[in-house]
């Protein structure tokens, strides 16, 4: 088993970090996460259950 590795890249707003990202995943033979896209279906999540998503123990409260 290989050992775990993670690459981050960070930058601003239409900078060509997904792209990248993408690019370098299948490159490497990684896989790539959408963390954003992960983040906002949990603020969706939360906004269509009314929780405010300024409360973190309400949002806590509804993930698994």
């Amino acid at each position: 088993m290989r050992p775990f590795r993670s690459i981050a890249i960070d930058g601003p707003s239409g900078a060509g970090k997904s792209t990248l990202a993408k690019a370098l995943a299948a490159r490497l033979g990684f896989l790539y996460v959408d963390t954003g896209a992960i983040y906002r279906t949990i603020g969706y999540g939360v906004y269509r259950r009314g929780a405010d998503p300024k409360d973190g123990e309400a949002v806590a409260a509804l993930l698994p």
